[in-house]
């Protein structure tokens, strides 16, 4: 099958043929329709967050089941399926107190005295976050798809397997929006734009966005935005603060920026709370300001939005053939397997909130 490999942070991915294994029992081998080019994939190509190498990056995926393995019966040739990287065992910790974004069970890889997913001739290929997308085909297990409705368009729906899982999970289960409350949302690319349309569908009652890119701004406003604002035009922290007379209760930081995490903290009002959802680079630090504390602010973290993603996805795409998730001006260009590194570059400019990948076209 086609892929594209990684192979070496700041380089491009190379398009090559790669092997995939028959599915074991608990497996599942998927034809890839359409893949999403999202922020984390380019965290890992430039090095942000290390990975080894050579694997095949891509997990924001939806297609159509091929084969399955002796043991599943959740799915069968024909489904049609979202991918979503954060696979649960369902019988840890995390999984049974309703955490299982957090489950990370090495029983969900194979083990190594097992043939790899994926090869090159007698080199194994890494799999990326239980995935690896950026393929025609993907051979995962059965606890990282979820099966959906086949009215729904696939370009759309891989959207659902991580940008607005992520988005709208941190506003509905990690920070719990309260209806009419006042919601800040930092970065209005795929993540961001979620999250203001996650805030909408929570009823909050004012939905500010912030970004530098006028036409994202504007974008923003299609999903939710009651108000934006541009932090090119000066401090983002003192104009939401004036808009709002001291503050949101609650804010999402979507880029992963040491100075953006800080600002999501300082336009909070008393007893407000920052949901950092963007991928910070590693060794990163970041400085609040000790006394802020006291007016009971709350900064924390979120993970693929929080999700029960077997519950999550399939409420989702009923949001979106009902018209509440607006999913259709978040593509902002379909791509080829062949363009995926132009697809990559996109992301650095800020000015796409998605390019997705159509393996059919």
């Amino acid at each position: 099958m086609k892929a594209a490999v990684f192979y070496e942070a700041n380089k491009p991915l190379e398009i090559e043929e790669i092997s995939h294994g028959d599915p074991a029992p608990r497996e599942v081998l998927v034809r890839t329709v359409c893949a999403g080019v999202c922020h984390s994939d380019l965290h890992f190509q430039n090095g942000s967050y290390p990975h080894p190498a050579p694997a095949v990056l891509g997990h924001e995926s939806a297609g159509i089941v091929e084969a399955v393995g002796s043991d599943v019966t959740y799915v069968q040739p024909g489904d049609h399926v979202i991918t979503c990287l954060s696979a649960f065992c369902g019988h840890c910790e995390y999984c049974l107190t309703g955490h299982m974004s957090l489950c990370q069970e090495p029983e969900l890889q194979r083990s190594p005295d097992k043939p790899p997913r994926l090869s090159k001739g007698d080199t194994a290929v890494h799999q990326f976050l239980n995935l690896s997308s950026f393929a025609e085909y993907m051979l995962i297990h059965e606890h990282a798809l979820v099966k959906v409705n086949k009215e729904m368009p696939l370009d759309r729906a891989a959207l659902i397997g991580c940008g607005v899982t992520t988005g709208v999970g941190a506003v509905i289960h990690t920070a719990k929006v309260e209806p009419g409350s006042t919601v800040a949302v930092i970065g209005c690319g795929g993540i961001g734009l979620s999250a203001i349309n996650g805030a909408a569908i929570a009823g909050a009652g004012r939905i500010i966005a912030v970004d530098m890119v006028p036409s994202k701004l504007e974008l923003a406003r299609k999903f939710g935005a009651t108000d934006i604002v541009n932090a090119g035009d000066g401090d983002p922290v003192g104009q939401v603060m004036e808009m709002t007379g001291g503050g949101v209760h609650y804010s999402f930081e979507a880029i992963g920026l040491k100075a953006t995490a800080e600002q999501s903290f300082k336009m909070l009002a008393r007893g407000g709370t920052a949901t950092i959802i963007g991928m910070i680079p590693v060794g990163t630090m970041v400085e609040l300001h000790g006394p802020e504390f006291l007016m009971e602010r709350k900064i924390q973290g979120s993970n693929m939005g929080s999700n029960r993603f077997r519950v999550d996805m399939p409420r989702f795409v009923d949001f979106y053939l009902q018209g509440k998730l607006h999913l259709d001006d978040m593509i902002s260009r379909r791509i080829k397997l062949e363009d995926v590194n132009e697809g990559m570059e996109a992301l650095k400019s800020g000015e796409v909130a998605r390019s997705v990948i159509m393996f059919d076209q």
